[in-house]
């Protein structure tokens, strides 16, 4: 995917570096900063990364703003991928797959039919207080950041949505990644296996560069 811009706002802390995404050394010196937007014509596809933190009291006005963008631009659907902290699933959920899927109404009259035939799994609808017994029961995301305040915003606004999530824990989360993106390849087909091999490993995903470095540097030799 060609970089095509980036969302300009307040609302995240600023940030620089160097292109994550490097091939060369040639592009290797490009900046990027903390909202870029990715397009793929071919596939009639856009992407939002976010690469930084909110600003405190900001992710309401992002959200907002994102989603003003959204209509705006007339995208005809959104999936917004993300997680949900592992260690708060209900016993029900310990039991079951780590992927969960939220649709807004909007999003249910096209794709319904299709996503049953995946056989996944809705983000089941737990006690909005834990710790209150006869609580009412709604859609909570512990950790998912502004997950579900984007999905009840497009709820609200009548916009097409699906959210796709893992539930993850804290450490290396490369296969929590790859794991989601092969996920979101069973509904979308956004790429087939190489060489007609039905297994995921098959996929054509390309890993980026800056993934080398999220651990930083091994051990320097003079330790030992």
């Amino acid at each position: 995917m060609s970089k095509i811009g980036y969302f300009y706002t307040d609302c995240l802390v600023p940030m620089v570096g160097n292109n994550p995404y490097a091939t060369a050394e040639e592009n290797s010196t490009e900046l990027s900063i903390n909202t870029e937007v990715y397009s793929l014509p071919s596939r009639k596809l856009v992407a939002l990364q976010l690469r930084s933190i909110f600003i405190k009291y900001k992710s309401t006005s992002f959200c907002e703003k994102l989603l003003s963008w959204v209509k705006s631009s007339r995208f005809a659907r959104v999936v917004v991928l993300s997680s949900s902290h592992s260690y708060q699933r209900s016993d029900l959920q310990l039991r079951s797959t780590p992927f969960r899927y939220l649709l807004t109404p909007c999003m249910q009259k096209s794709v319904q039919n299709k996503i049953k035939s995946l056989n996944w799994q809705e983000m089941e609808k737990t006690p909005c207080i834990p710790e209150v017994r006869d609580s009412d029961y709604c859609v909570r995301i512990p950790g998912g950041g502004i997950t579900r305040a984007l999905y009840k915003e497009s709820c609200s606004k009548e916009i097409a949505m699906a959210v796709l999530l893992k539930f993850v824990s804290e450490g290396d989360n490369i296969p929590d990644a790859l794991g989601l993106v092969e996920y979101l390849n069973e509904w979308l087909q956004i790429t087939r296996p190489q060489g007609g091999g039905p297994a995921p490993s098959t996929l054509a995903w390309r890993i980026p560069s800056s993934w080398k470095l999220l651990f930083g540097n091994g051990l320097p030799p003079a330790l030992f």
